[in-house]
């Protein structure tokens, strides 16, 4: 595979939200971690109802304003209709 197509496919998705691809792995692995924290405590509430009993909800509404509220850092495309 040439090397501008290995850049490519590795730089494209990260740059169209505004960011680096070390940023991207930064915020989607901060993502990831936290998805991953907000199921364990999901499993441990339905074994233990008296546990973690907003934990899983409070993860998608903190990952939710993260990700779409917030979701570029790149300024809205200016739309032209003819």
């Amino acid at each position: 595979m040439p090397h501008n197509v290995c850049r490519k496919a590795f730089t494209d998705h990260p740059a169209s939200v505004g960011e680096t691809y070390f940023e991207h792995l930064t915020h989607a692995s901060g993502f990831g971690l936290r998805m991953i924290a907000g199921g364990v405590a999901c499993i441990l509430h339905g074994l233990f109802p008296f546990l973690f009993a907003k934990t899983g909800s409070r993860q998608i509404t903190t990952l939710h304003g993260r990700m779409v509220t917030h979701r570029s850092k790149l300024p809205e495309p200016i739309d032209f209709v003819i």
